[in-house]
């Protein structure tokens, strides 16, 4: 155990009834490629390791270096860990960003900033801490060419000298981060030591901001939902990905050649029985995988909204050659190039009309880290199940900042391959089947894939017209007839789907309907309108199709909020499009400014429409 340089008691002169616990966001305000995720992931992790509810939300720059980037923790002792519109602490290293980020400070903030920036501070109703970072990294022992690197670390240890933090934590959260490396944890442990030392000697406390342990996260870790989407891939038997690097989507298939050698290794051979491919564009991605989910693999892709866009005519092949595949779309702002480094919810209506022509998909909406590794893995079977792509759609928000998840349960299921025959299934019906003839009556056919010897196995591939035995055919009946039978599928879907996550209040009348990652500032803002005398019912929608849940929800409330990150409201559209009877029943509140929702913003539209009808 580290020794403490101060007992929480001691850190201040303020008064008791005006100190704020676990309750308050930290901004650290700093330039991108500076090496500050290293310090602000430390305090997130430390804090998280004391057991208080946090999250952390990092906004940066598209470039790879050289702009401002802000990382903001949130503390809440309840538990709620949207985004906040409020920052009670900075931490200011960044000359170009300082005058804008003084003024971001609520009065009353403590404003923690590097003392060789020599920025006038006008401001009278904030406490000022600067900090001696370029001396304390001068007095370091590290290589010159790091201590622009280490210099984070000086904030990492006066912040936690201020606030509390015990320096224990900061070191086994360096464990963590540097997987136990002890040369690179000594070395920076040593700056954070050294700072928090002259903080404690040089700094009195005069803000009210502390922390203190809790034990709100037991069994609990720390994720995003790009690693949870990839861990559930593995765990539902992916055996094939390709890929091609887009920002917020690259993670992803990073972290599946991560952990490869890990948990995809075969223990006969020594070789990986998972195949990743980096292809030269999207294009190229998509249609690797079609190929190789024709070929009988799991497979599967991951993008953004500019790739998915290249992809359209591999994805109607895919649903027209009734091919199995899985797409995640961690969506960023658009259109075109758009905002890289910024969340939206926007790709929506462009994924379910996706393609030319007839088409309809499978979508599911995550809203949670511990959804994307259970939908990571459950995308698999509905795919073989229905025969069909099917499409996850995640953003930047859920997919690459770090929130705190339950632990990821293993599939609780046997892996459900669908409507395949194989040597003896095509023995016993003595080679007399056609791929696309409906037997069942649920629009679902039967397949073969590679490596089936039975000699009637084979049949010929094509994305133009096709009758039941693949043949080629410009038929019109028969046309509709595929099409109709394809379309068949989707009601099965309805019954197969994650179903929506509801949440009521006996007696209310007011829903708010919401998908993916605006879910924590829902459970907020319904916490806030609670307490302005507002009780409402609340429906997460979880995929598409849409459901006779979600259409029943609507039905029952006189007034449906639809609550999303983007401009037009698109899931407000789908929904006045499967239930037109109650379309005035339906509210679009959208946003899109490339920020994750807060609560406060939600509670105030909702409000500002509730005062309207009185």
């Amino acid at each position: 155990m580290i020794e403490e340089l101060t007992s929480l008691s001691d850190l201040g002169s303020q008064n008791d009834t005006n100190i704020i616990i676990n309750d308050f966001t930290i901004t650290f305000c700093t330039i991108n490629g500076s090496g500050s995720a290293t310090a602000n992931n430390t305090i997130l992790r430390a804090l998280f390791q004391m057991g208080i509810p946090v999250s952390g939300k990092n906004v940066f720059p598209s470039n790879i270096q050289g702009l401002p980037t802000w990382y903001s923790i949130r503390l809440n002792k309840d538990g709620f860990l949207a985004r906040s519109d409020e920052t009670h602490i900075i931490v200011a290293m960044n000359p170009n960003s300082f005058i804008s980020d003084l003024g971001k400070l609520i009065p009353g903030g403590a404003f923690f900033y590097a003392d060789d920036i020599k920025i006038p501070i006008n401001r009278t109703d904030i406490v000022i801490y600067p900090m001696p970072v370029k001396k304390i990294s001068r007095e370091s022992d590290v290589p010159n060419n790091l201590r622009e690197y280490i210099a984070n670390m000086v904030y990492v240890g006066v912040l936690s000298q201020m606030i509390g933090i015990p320096l224990d934590q900061i070191h086994e959260a360096f464990d963590v981060h540097f997987k136990g490396k002890s040369k690179a944890i000594e070395s920076n442990f040593s700056i954070v030591k050294k700072a928090a030392e002259w903080a404690n000697v040089n700094l009195e406390k005069r803000d009210a901001f502390r922390v203190q342990p809790m034990d709100r996260n037991p069994n609990l870790i720390m994720s995003d939902g790009n690693v949870a989407a990839a861990l559930g891939a593995l765990f539902g038997g992916v055996q094939f990905v390709a890929w091609y690097p887009i920002t917020p989507a690259s993670s992803l298939a990073e972290t599946v050649i991560e952990y490869l050698p890990r948990l995809r290794l075969d223990p006969k051979t020594g070789k990986d029985t998972t195949v990743v491919v980096q292809a030269e564009d999207e294009i190229a991605a998509i249609g690797m995988t079609i190929g190789a989910g024709w070929a009988g693999l799991r497979a599967m892709t991951s993008t953004s909204g500019p790739g998915l866009s290249l992809m359209t005519e591999y994805a109607g092949l895919a649903y027209f050659t009734e091919v199995p595949v899985v797409i995640w779309d961690v969506q960023r702002i658009g259109p075109g190039t758009g905002l890289p480094t910024r969340t939206a919810q926007g790709d929506l209506s462009m994924v379910n009309y996706l393609g030319h022509g007839d088409t309809h998909y499978i979508i599911l909406l995550p809203g949670s880290v511990a959804e994307c590794f259970e939908f990571g893995w459950k995308a698999f079977d509905l795919a073989e199940r229905l025969q069909t792509p099917v499409i996850i759609l995640s953003d930047l928000d859920l997919g690459m900042n770090q929130w705190i998840t339950t632990k990821f349960l293993y599939p609780d299921t046997q892996m459900d391959r669908g409507k395949i025959l194989w040597e003896e299934d095509l023995k016993i019906l003595g080679g007399d089947w056609s791929r696309y003839m409906d037997i069942d009556g649920d629009g679902i056919t039967y397949r073969t894939v590679m490596g089936n010897k039975h000699p009637a196995a084979a049949y010929f591939t094509r994305g133009t017209g096709h009758d039941e035995k693949a043949l080629y055919s410009e038929d019109s009946v028969n046309w509709e007839q595929n099409l109709d039978r394809i379309k068949r599928k989707f009601e099965i879907a309805k019954t197969l789907v994650p179903s929506p996550k509801v949440e009521k209040v006996p007696g209310s009348k007011v829903g708010i309907i919401s998908m993916g990652s605006a879910d924590p500032a829902i459970i907020e803002a319904r916490h806030s309108l609670v307490r302005q005398g507002i009780n409402t019912d609340y429906l997460r929608v979880r995929s598409l199709p849409i459901s006779l849940d979600v259409i029943d929800f609507i039905k029952e409330h006189d007034r449906n909020y639809v609550i999303e990150l983007n401009q037009d409201g698109q899931l407000n559209q789908l929904l006045i499009l499967a239930v037109p009877t109650n379309a005035m029943s339906l509210i679009s509140i959208a946003h899109t400014d490339g920020l994750p929702l807060t609560a406060k913003w939600i509670m105030d539209r909702i409000l500002q429409h509730e005062e309207k009808r009185i």
